[in-house]
């Protein structure tokens, strides 16, 4: 009887043993490692009336090219995709609060924001230039003296008419409106502009080309204003998540996914740097 005591009691201590031994081997610890990986989820931040980037579609579901590029990486990555609106004007504050974990939607890396971030690699080029109704009697930007345009405000456009002309922006140019009218949106901007409350738009090349695609109407001035290129922009000491956003963009433009969610956006296909080079 004693010695089946003794036999149980060092049973119930090795079985005990082996249990602590699981609880903190290596084999734990790589659990553990593999959910946090899982857990980690990516906060885009975007204006949602930025097409054809970022923006509502008609079934009411946020869409456009840096949505769908955004949840690519996320999904490469082994990430959860976090998409999150935000007033552009308060951009930068959203993201130094955490709120977000960039900023994609369209984003200029112009020289007075790029300090301000760590920058991803462009992924597309884009033109500023000016819209007008057809058939108006504006022809040329010498003939925009005197007249109201409008912009979205907070945008690459309004910052490169702000900006001097020997730093590379168009501040001459600007000068010479009678009012430079900023909207919260160019949505808003085009009703204006159809209504006769503005005379022009001075808007990035491929948001002008989608609003074409839903309003009749609408022309641009043969002349450019300024060239710029889109990036993605994380916090200053963020530069981690970009090396692994930017390895990731590589992978997706190599390996064809990119080209595939370029081609149902053909009013900036040909304007995707990183597949059209």
């Amino acid at each position: 009887m004693k010695k089946r005591l003794t036999v149980l009691v060092l049973a119930f201590a090795m079985i005990f043993t082996m249990t602590v031994l699981t609880a903190c081997g290596g084999g734990g610890s790589s659990d553990s490692g593999e959910s946090a990986e899982e857990s980690f989820t990516f906060k885009h931040g975007y204006d949602k009336d930025f097409p054809p980037y970022s923006y509502i579609g008609d079934d009411g579901e946020t869409t456009g090219f840096d949505v769908e590029l955004a949840q690519a990486v996320c999904e490469l990555n082994g990430w959860g995709y976090e998409g999150v609106p935000i007033n552009w004007d308060a951009k930068e504050a959203e993201l130094e609060s955490g709120s977000i974990d960039c900023i994609w939607s369209g984003f200029t890396k112009s020289p007075d924001r790029e300090p301000k971030f760590a920058w991803s690699d462009p992924y597309s080029v884009n033109t500023i230039k000016i819209m007008v109704l057809e058939g108006s009697d504006i022809k040329s930007t010498a003939d925009l003296a005197g007249k109201k345009v409008g912009v979205q405000g907070s945008t690459s456009a309004q910052e490169m008419l702000e900006t001097p002309n020997a730093e590379g922006g168009a501040e001459d140019l600007m000068n010479t409106f009678a009012a430079f009218e900023k909207y919260d949106t160019y949505t808003v901007a085009v009703n204006d502009l159809k209504a006769g409350a503005i005379d022009a738009i001075a808007i990035d090349v491929t948001t002008g080309d989608y609003q074409m695609t839903k309003v009749e109407g609408l022309a641009y001035l043969d002349e450019d204003v300024c060239q710029e290129v889109y990036a993605i922009g994380f916090r200053t000491d963020d530069t981690d998540l970009r090396d692994q956003v930017n390895a990731a963009l590589k992978t997706l433009a190599e390996n064809g996914k990119m080209d595939e969610i370029g081609q149902k956006y053909p009013e900036i296909y040909e304007n995707l740097s990183m597949i059209n080079k």
